[in-house]
């Protein structure tokens, strides 16, 4: 009894609930029919969907499924794939007049609504000053980096300002996934892999595993980054991670970095995972044990996933009222500096 009390004082802040304003919608649109990518074609049928559009992008919309589901907090970051698949101009003047809308949007419903920063990493300089204005002008609470850019990874020292300036200004990334680019995504088409079935985790995955062993939190120490989706796979390649990279290390392999910690060491370290579409308690259960319940939040993915869903889920999950009061409200808290209230609604 004393768990499910717990749920019902704990403030609900989902952390992976998908934004978009009208004009980022007729950009992507206006592009997306020019691009062979079979992953474009995927986002698009999301993307310029009129009734997904509204729910992106009417928070009238949004706040009456949370109303309904009661979910107290929504932290809002632009859906994927985002400013990335512009031109670096273009994708960063989207970046700052999403960003600009979305500060908006939380000061209109501070109690209801935080914001993570769109970036345009094709330009690692600019995005840096924007990472600068989000957090010191803007009030938001992180940045969002839908993974790849144009197939290049966040481990390359190109997008070193970017990564220097998320961790000076204590801007959490959150590294939501993206259709795998093209040098990979072929294998994944023949069966509709390429989306969030499986090609987004592998994606998404691969992504994480190369910032580890490429070395960017020996760089970065203080940079957190988050994994949605009970962290793509990784938690359970702790073991295997340190295990083949301490033979690959040893068998001195050309470009493989000697890392100050083992591969596990960062991910315990510079790694929270969320909830989002990932509703099953033998999950959660692993998730607290390897990595600690202090580094997982809970998240929706609104609006592909279901609230009422996610919200009976963290509810009944067979783990400790401490442990429950840490994922529903207060990581998000202290990781993200939202300031703490009681909750204000329960379904």
């Amino acid at each position: 009894m004393a768990d499910k009390d717990s749920a019902n004082q704990a403030r609900l802040i989902a952390t992976e609930e998908a934004f978009a304003t009208p004009e980022y919608i007729a950009a992507f649109s206006k592009l997306a029919p020019t691009i062979s990518s079979a992953g474009v074609r995927y986002a698009a049928q999301f993307v310029t969907d009129q009734e997904m559009g509204r729910m992106f992008s009417d928070p009238a919309l949004r706040l009456a499924d949370m109303d309904a589901n009661g979910i107290d907090m929504h932290l809002l970051s632009l859906v994927s794939p985002g400013v990335q698949i512009f031109d670096a101009d273009l994708g960063t003047i989207l970046a700052a007049k999403t960003n600009d809308r979305l500060a908006e949007l939380v000061r209109q419903h501070p109690d209801r609504f935080a914001g993570l920063a769109a970036v345009a990493p094709q330009d690692p300089v600019q995005a840096a000053r924007e990472v600068e204005r989000a957090m010191k002008s803007l009030g938001l609470n992180g940045i969002i980096i839908n993974s790849h850019t144009h197939g290049e990874f966040l481990d390359d020292p190109k997008f070193s300002p970017l990564l220097e300036a998320a961790q000076s200004y204590r801007a959490p990334v959150y590294l939501h996934p993206s259709f795998p680019p093209d040098s990979m995504i072929k294998p994944f088409e023949d069966y509709g892999l390429h989306g969030a079935i499986w090609g987004f985790a592998a994606e998404a995955g691969l992504h994480a595993v190369r910032m580890v062993v490429g070395g960017v939190f020996d760089r970065f120490p203080d940079l957190q980054i988050v994994l949605g989706h009970m962290g793509e796979g990784l938690p359970y390649f702790l073991f295997r991670l340190d295990n083949v990279y301490g033979f690959l290390r040893r068998q001195h392999v050309p470009g493989m970095p000697r890392l100050k910690r083992n591969p596990s060491d960062y991910v315990r370290s510079n790694i929270h995972i969320t909830t989002s579409g990932m509703f099953w308690d033998d999950l959660l259960e692993f998730g607290a044990k390897t990595l600690g319940a202090e580094r997982i939040l809970f998240a929706i993915d609104y609006p592909f996933e279901s609230s009422r869903i996610a919200r009976d889920f963290i509810a009944n999950a067979s783990i400790s009222s401490v442990d429950r009061a840490k994922i529903m409200s207060q990581n998000a808290e202290r990781l993200f500096n939202i300031p703490s209230r009681p909750p204000t609604l329960r379904a």
